[in-house]
Formats: C-alpha cells, structure tokens, sequence
C-alpha cells in the first residue's frame, strides 16, 4: 500500500461515489490492512498522543515482535508516522483520515452493540432508523 492512500482525498458520500477499478481497488486495500483486531487496538491507542513500543505494550495484550509486525505494516501503508528519541521509537498517527475511519466503524458497531440487541452483520452499519423501521 503506498502512502497516497493514506492522504488521497476522501470522495463525496452518496450515489455519485467514484467506483472506479482505481478507487475500489484502493479502498480495498486499506481494508486489507485494517482488517485485524490488533491493528484497530493500535490505531486507537495511538488517538490522543505519540506512544513507544513499551507504553504500546502495556495496553495491548500481545508479544513484542507482534507488535513490531502490526507497527511495521501500519508505518509502512502510512497510517502511522514514527520518531526515534535516544533507543525509543515513538509511534503516532500519519492519516488523521484512517484513524477517523477506525473510529467511526468502531463507534458504530458499540452503539449498535451498547443498544442490548445482537446485530446480524449484514445489518452492522445500517443506519439506526433504518435497522429498526
């Protein structure tokens, strides 16, 4: 993934979305590499402030060399920009634009989840009113 997808501008909502091979194709692979659990728990550690890989692993349940993948992966696609002070690397957020989609998908999903009703996945992401008309 390179670092345009990252900070490419987002398309408008609504019918008239480009859907061409090009967009499709590169939202795909930034779902690609959202699609794991650890990745999401990173992006949302690293929401207020830069963290080290030490400060990471303290909220994160997981081996360092794990983690060092899932950052690697992540600095990689652009999502996170990194800085080295002195031995530690410190990890922050590079694309204000996947980290509000991590957000808002995650956001959703609990409020669904928050309501006491289990949600079939197809219906995940359906607008509220929607869901329950």
């Amino acid at each position: 993934m390179d670092q345009r997808l990252a900070s490419s501008p987002a398309p408008a909502a609504g019918p008239g979305v480009d859907s061409s091979d090009e967009v499709v194709e590169a939202a795909a692979e930034l779902f690609r590499l959202l699609a794991t659990p650890m990745r999401l728990k990173i992006i949302a550690a690293l929401s207020a402030h830069e963290k080290n890989v030490s400060q990471l692993l303290a909220e994160i349940d997981t081996t360092q060399p794990n983690m060092s993948q899932h950052l690697a992966a992540l600095y990689r696609a652009g999502v996170l920009a990194k800085r080295r002070d002195a031995t530690q690397i410190y990890y922050r957020i590079a694309s204000e634009r996947a980290a509000t989609l991590c957000r808002a998908v995650c956001a959703q999903i609990a409020t669904e989840l928050a309501e006491g009703e289990r949600i079939a996945p197809a219906e995940r992401l359906v607008p509220l009113a929607a869901a329950k008309g």
